[in-house]
């Protein structure tokens, strides 16, 4: 992430855990401002050389106050106890049940005071139940944890995500003025409007795939996912079953596709007349 994408007072460290579903690694961030102590987002994997450089930021100015979690996903937070005995800071997240390490939950729209700034904890699921975005308000800039990602889509998978929940937190973050977009994986985003657009008409466009798919009697999330994805690589075909089945529940809870269950992956779909 270039440095001269993150506004004032924010420092990125990037966690060394790249993989095929964190890209190149996990942002931990640090935000702070003269006139209090810093606060840490995302502490990442518990990895000792990386959480000592985020205690080693957040101690040049004048040590945290708070380390935030994202949601409940281990590249996020499993570190998190771990900084918390090398800095002092208590860990907040939305439930205790997505981030055990966690010593008080946050609530939706609560303030977190960052010297005489605010990081605002915006509660948007989807991705998982428990997921929240902060926004960095004299900035206009949101860290965003996994609601998108630098470069390419993210995963929604049943049950912990659900896409329905998701479009709303989409759709939330678009009627924000937002200047900067800070993911947990890969770089900033400079342009948040045109990218949260993509992002909904990408998976509007897969909802009418699904559809199409149903109409044309391939009724199993397998025989879905190879029309679909025809051009993408079987390896990766497992991945995007949870995206189709994040469809199909979203269309069954909203009355528009049945399910004939068979007690497997292999459930039968069809369109509700």
């Amino acid at each position: 992430m270039d440095s001269l994408n993150l506004p004032r007072g924010v420092e990125r460290i990037l966690a060394p855990n790249p993989s095929l579903m964190t890209g190149p690694g996990t942002n931990s961030f640090v935000v702070f401002d003269e006139a209090g102590p810093a606060v840490a987002i995302d502490p990442g994997p518990d990895d000792a050389g990386h959480l000592a450089h985020i205690a080693e930021a957040g101690a040049a100015h004048g040590g945290l106050r708070a380390i935030l979690i994202t949601h409940g996903h281990a590249d996020h937070v499993e570190g998190a106890a771990h900084l918390r005995a090398l800095s002092g800071a208590p860990v907040l997240a939305w439930s205790r049940r997505g981030s055990a390490a966690a010593d008080r939950t946050l609530s939706d729209g609560e303030a977190i005071p960052v010297g005489n700034r605010v990081l605002r904890a915006l509660h948007t699921p989807g991705h998982r139940f428990d997921h929240l975005c902060f926004l960095l308000e004299d900035a206009s800039a949101v860290f965003a944890g996994d609601l998108v990602a630098g470069v390419g889509t993210v995963v929604i998978a049943p049950p912990e995500g659900e896409l329905a929940d998701y479009m709303a937190s989409l759709r939330r973050l678009l009627a924000l003025d937002l200047r900067l977009i800070l993911p947990a994986h890969g770089p900033a985003i400079t342009d948040p409007p045109r990218l949260l657009a993509e992002y909904i008409a990408h998976r509007e466009e897969r909802e009418r795939q699904v559809l199409a798919g149903l109409a044309a009697e391939r009724t199993t999330v397998p025989a879905l996912v190879a029309a679909i994805y025809a051009d993408v690589d079987p390896a990766l075909h497992p991945v995007a079953a949870l995206s189709v089945t994040a469809h199909l529940i979203k269309l069954e809870r909203e009355g528009r596709v049945a399910r004939e269950r068979g007690g497997a992956a292999e459930d039968g779909w069809r369109l509700r007349e």
